[in-house]
């Protein structure tokens, strides 16, 4: 039976042992060889060491490439030389799957990550992609164990949708209709009534107006699904597919949002330290030197709590020099939410109550008219990472924002219903998956952070 590299511990010693992987390297000596083998489990791989005398050494040793998968059985001894605690010492080796080494990408040496996403397919065999996604794995784990410990729902929202979360219209249109001969009403326009679902449909940027539908249910929920934005922009934090993490909460407002996110970012942190140290030992060196020292300090200290007013203050009397210009009503760059996170508070900080006019429709009105119950968390290195809000559970006030914002009211209207049946105050936010893995791995593009990225031009793989 198979045994996992990652689940070989000293228990294991003196024991016969099968493993199955990839080679990684092979240095052959007079009277034995060392084989790097890896099978994905864990960061560290395991030595092979194959004795010349083995009857199958001549035949087999050739075969053994980098990228070859094997199957080997033995003896797991401790280990005489320095970086592992034990290794195996071979009875027999098959070779499952040979690999060309002439062809082969993934050599035994440097590649750059451009290089990297266009063999998308491969990768995943790199030390770099392989502890992302094993830090990607825990991150998503640890999202579900901290609203199930709570007692959260576990809701799946739709993926097609006829609703636009955030009046924005960048969005992805899902059709049927022939494109080389597209049905026409007698106004020219395009005929959406013979289109599958008899109206414009487009993949979701968002599952927060469905999970708001079931917190005024079911009390606390949380989604956790592919969201979509076709927005054309080729940089380092923006992808046209991407996973986000939505909770939303009945009889709560923005203090419990605050409290909840706080605590929500602290748990993933802790959880990936715990589970992945030797990964994040890898990205501590190799990635972002001081990685996990910044991800201690984040654990252990109280987030900053900030009013936006307060935020364009300080950002007008800093003593740097912006590339945008700061004032009251502006949306915050990344620049200044860096500089209030990095150098000014030098920890999280939450920024509260925004201008209404830069926000969306269903966040809820301040006493003041001019400011929503709004919230982002921003962190140092990455900026915003999580935006939320209390939601507008007047159905007068609401109304009048969608106005406002020339959105159709008679297209939400099971929105506004819920307004109309035992309305509740609720509160929730949206948090991106990708941008937690780049904050928490130290990675700097987000490309890197997501098995198969999808953006402008590119849908390979």
């Amino acid at each position: 039976m198979r045994t996992k590299i990652k689940n070989l511990t000293p228990a294991c010693i003196d024991t016969t042992v099968t493993v199955k992987g990839w080679v990684r390297s092979v240095r052959s000596q007079k009277e034995f060889s060392f084989i790097a083998v890896n099978d994905g489990s864990t960061f560290h791989g395991l030595q092979l060491v194959f004795q010349a005398t083995h009857a199958t050494y001549d035949e087999t040793l050739p075969k053994l490439t980098t990228g070859t998968s094997i199957s080997a059985t033995g003896t797991l001894i401790k280990s005489m030389g320095k970086g592992q605690q034990f290794e195996l010492a071979v009875n027999s080796i098959t070779v499952i799957g040979l690999c060309d080494a002439e062809i082969y990408p993934l050599q035994k040496k440097q590649h750059s990550f451009e290089f990297l996403r266009d063999i998308g397919h491969l990768r995943a065999r790199t030390n770099t992609i392989g502890a992302v996604a094993r830090a990607r794995n825990a991150l998503s784990f640890a999202t579900h164990t901290f609203f199930q410990e709570r007692g959260f729902l576990y809701l799946h929202t739709p993926i097609i949708t006829a609703s636009d979360c955030e009046g924005a219209g960048q969005m992805f249109q899902v059709t049927t209709l022939p494109l080389n001969q597209v049905p026409k009403t007698p106004q020219n326009h395009v005929d959406f009534s013979q289109d599958f679902f008899g109206k414009p449909a487009f993949l979701t940027v968002s599952g927060q107006l469905n999970g708001e539908a079931y917190a005024c249910a079911l009390s606390d929920i949380y989604t956790f699904g592919p969201t979509f934005r076709a927005e054309n922009s080729n940089t380092s934090r923006h992808l046209a597919e991407f996973w986000m993490i939505e909770p939303e909460m009945a009889f709560a407002d923005l203090h419990d949002n605050m409290a909840l996110a706080e605590s929500y970012l602290k748990h993933c942190l802790s959880y990936l330290l715990n589970h992945c140290p030797d990964d994040m030992k890898f990205f501590n060196e190799f990635i972002e030197k001081g990685v996990i020292s910044k991800l201690e300090h984040v654990i252990r200290t109280p987030f900053e709590q900030l009013p936006y007013t307060d935020a364009v203050e300080i950002l007008q009397k800093a003593p740097k020099k912006f590339q945008y210009p700061v004032s009251w009503g502006i949306d915050l760059q990344s620049e200044h939410e860096r500089y209030l996170a990095e150098e000014y508070f030098k920890k999280p900080v939450i920024l509260i109550n925004y201008p209404a006019e830069i926000k969306a429709f269903y966040m809820r009105m301040n006493d003041d008219e001019k400011t929503v119950a709004a919230m982002d968390v921003l962190v140092p290195s990455v900026g915003e990472i999580i935006g939320g809000a209390q939601r507008e559970d007047r159905l007068d006030v609401l109304e009048r924002r969608m106005m406002a914002m020339n959105l159709k009211p008679e297209e939400y209207w099971w929105y506004l219903e819920l307004r109309k049946f035992g309305s509740v105050p609720h509160a929730g936010f949206g948090l991106g998956l990708e941008r937690l893995v780049l904050f928490a791995t130290g990675m700097e593009n987000i490309r890197d952070v997501i098995p198969f990225p999808r953006s402008p031009k590119h849908a390979d793989f």
